[in-house]
């Protein structure tokens, strides 16, 4: 469903840029289910075309924040944070003071 919400939303923008954006949330999205115990979360996006800058952040109420670490050769998993880190011109994660939920964000730039 994210994927989706992502993809619909963006299909006025650069194909480069939304496929990036859709295979970017997905690894967020499954990042969630897999890993931080939420049962539920809330994909936002925040299109700047001035700027040329896509903010999309996926928040949940997992304890955990992600870790940047490469995987070992033979994993079958562990390489979703290694794609946002590569094909993101920013990302970054965190919460909000006083929160309880999580963010975790990519920014793409485009012209």
């Amino acid at each position: 469903m994210a994927r989706r919400y992502v993809g619909e939303t963006l299909d006025r923008m650069p194909p480069e840029v939304c496929q990036t954006a859709v295979l970017l949330v997905s690894e967020l999205a499954t990042n969630v289910v897999r890993h931080s115990g939420a049962r539920e979360f809330v994909v936002e996006l925040d299109d700047r075309p001035d700027e040329g800058l896509l903010w999309i952040g996926v928040t949940d109420s997992g304890t955990g924040l992600p870790v940047l670490r490469p995987p070992s050769l033979t994993a079958e998993h562990g390489r979703g944070m290694q794609l946002v880190a590569t094909l993101a011109d920013r990302w970054g994660a965190g919460r909000r003071r006083g929160a309880t939920d999580k963010t975790v964000w990519f920014e793409l730039r485009y012209a």
